[in-house]
């Protein structure tokens, strides 16, 4: 029998709503088609943002949306997306599939779709082939309120009053796609780079997130923290808000044959299952080397890019990176969200790749037509944990599941918060494929209680959404479990999600 505890007094960590955070690349389908149409587009939309996209996307509650790229970012020349559309450059999209590129979607259009999903604003500038001067205009084109050139040249293209940036990343991938360079040499760049992305508005300062490392490349971490935070015996000088990571799970280890992401077996599953599963041995790793020169409420992990990836879905454009997703991918979501969730304290942000048709999607849309993904769904049902408080639990009786030995997972992943109205959220998976599980939910601290919601996701390992048939999966009431004053038992079905919200009965 499997137990869990929840200390409903004990708070362990706020959970920043950006953890559950999306991220936007101009790349394959996901912005054209995707979020945006164009304002004469016969697919209804508010000023060319599709209107069921943005629907659907407000319903999951997006706190935070991460743009232009990506790889695209260190491409990306931000005057050819402002002004009259007529008059934009057309550019080259090198790094997916040098496809044109119209910038008919550029800066005035990502904060318009920001302002319709009422979330905040994640931007990253260009250091691969960009210039000092090109990032500082840009900051000033979007934030400064006042007579300047570039304040003035934003007024004349239609907006009066600046915008707010949260967040805005010096660079991407710059071990990579964005410029191919050394930890120490990106360290140094960033030092100067980052000197001029000013604060116009002191009291709402951007929060500068700084390229960490491709999965487990540690020294990167080390190196650029090294010249980046470091101490001296009068003073802390840390040039950076938030250090990036990123980590794909991928089914096999050969990019060139990832795996399908709907034909696969029960191995395969517990494959997938097992690597998402080395985000915890990352976060816990990178955050110690982070430590060693900045505290955590200094320099937060920001995982601005997770998720699977696959091959893409036959007959498609190979550098659009379309792919279908399944229950296996929701599972994938579930345990990644209680890393996260677990490592508050660390983790100030996260940002699945990608939020429309590109990899690890919340939505794919073809035309006119939208449907909903598995992992949609583990959003929507995880949404009450933003802004939470992090529980004390213990989860006992726990038993792992899987086809190899060496590739084992734990049966059950949870999280349990409280918000700020004293109501619980507690969600609980079962990773398993065949096996169900009977939880015995201890409420401590709470005398009487009652359940005000209880919502499940469940389906095959291989089950996902069609244009055909948009809900073969779908997250609907849930109905079993048991209650009594103090505690709960919950009859959990192989390959679920289960959200309950409980209350204190006063």
């Amino acid at each position: 029998m499997t137990k869990l505890y929840i200390d409903s007094k004990q708070k362990e960590g706020f959970i920043h709503p950006e953890i559950y955070g999306h991220f936007s690349e101009h790349l394959g389908r996901c912005i054209y088609q995707g979020l945006y149409v164009g304002e004469s587009s016969e697919i209804p939309n508010t000023n060319g943002m599709r209107n069921d996209v943005v629907k659907a996307l407000n319903e999951m509650k997006v706190p935070v949306l991460r743009w232009p790229g990506g790889c695209f970012a260190d491409e990306y020349h931000w005057k050819d997306g402002i002004g009259p559309k007529v008059d934009r450059k057309r550019m080259v999209n090198a790094n997916w599939g040098g496809v044109v590129e119209d910038n008919s979607f550029g800066t005035h259009e990502f904060f318009e779709l920001c302002e319709q999903l009422g979330c905040k604003t994640y931007v990253n500038g260009n250091v691969g082939s960009g210039t000092v001067q090109e990032m500082n205009e840009w900051v000033e084109y979007m934030t400064f309120d006042g007579q300047s050139p570039m304040a003035d040249l934003r007024k004349k293209n239609g907006h009066e009053k600046p915008w707010h940036v949260d967040y805005f990343g010096v660079g991407n991938e710059n071990w990579g796609c964005g410029g191919n360079m050394t930890p120490q040499y990106y360290a140094n760049l960033y030092r100067r780079y980052q000197t001029f992305v000013r604060n116009y508005d002191q009291e709402n300062p951007i929060y500068k997130v700084c390229c960490g490392a491709n999965s487990s490349d540690y020294e990167w971490t080390e190196e650029v923290m090294k010249t980046c935070a470091y101490k001296t015996p009068e003073h802390l000088h840390c040039l950076m808000d938030g250090l990036s990571l990123h980590y794909y799970t991928l089914p096999n280890s050969d990019w060139a044959h990832k795996g399908s992401a709907t034909d696969f077996d029960e191995a395969q599953y517990y494959t997938t299952l097992h690597k998402t599963l080395f985000m915890e041995e990352l976060v816990n790793k990178h955050s110690r080397i982070m430590s060693k020169y900045a505290d955590e409420d200094k320099v937060g992990l920001i995982v601005d890019e997770w998720g699977c990836w696959y091959d893409v879905e036959p007959g498609t454009n190979p550098a659009f990176l379309y792919q279908q997703n399944t229950m296996r991918d929701a599972m994938v979501a579930a345990i990644n969200f209680d890393i996260f969730n677990h490592n508050c304290k660390v983790v100030r942000m996260a940002n699945i790749a990608q939020i429309v048709n590109v990899l690890a999607s919340v939505i794919l849309t073809e035309g006119s037509d939208m449907i909903l993904t598995p992992t949609y769904y583990a959003f929507h049902m995880y949404r009450h944990h933003q802004g939470a408080n992090l529980l004390h639990t213990n989860l006992t009786g726990n038993t792992e599941v899987g086809i190899n030995e060496e590739e084992q997972v734990p049966k059950i992943t949870q999280t349990a918060s409280v918000s700020s109205d004293g109501t619980i959220n507690l969600t609980i998976t079962n990773v398993s494929i065949g096996q169900p599980e009977n939880i015995n939910v201890n409420l401590a601290g709470i005398s009487n209680f009652k359940v005000i919601e209880a919502r499940i996701l469940v389906g095959k390992m291989d089950d996902y959404n069609t244009f055909e048939n948009h809900n073969i999966v779908s997250e609907v009431d849930f109905k079993g479990y048991t209650d009594t004053d103090t505690e709960l038992s919950i009859e959990l079905p192989p390959c679920s999600i289960v959200l309950l919200r409980i209350e204190e009965n006063q």
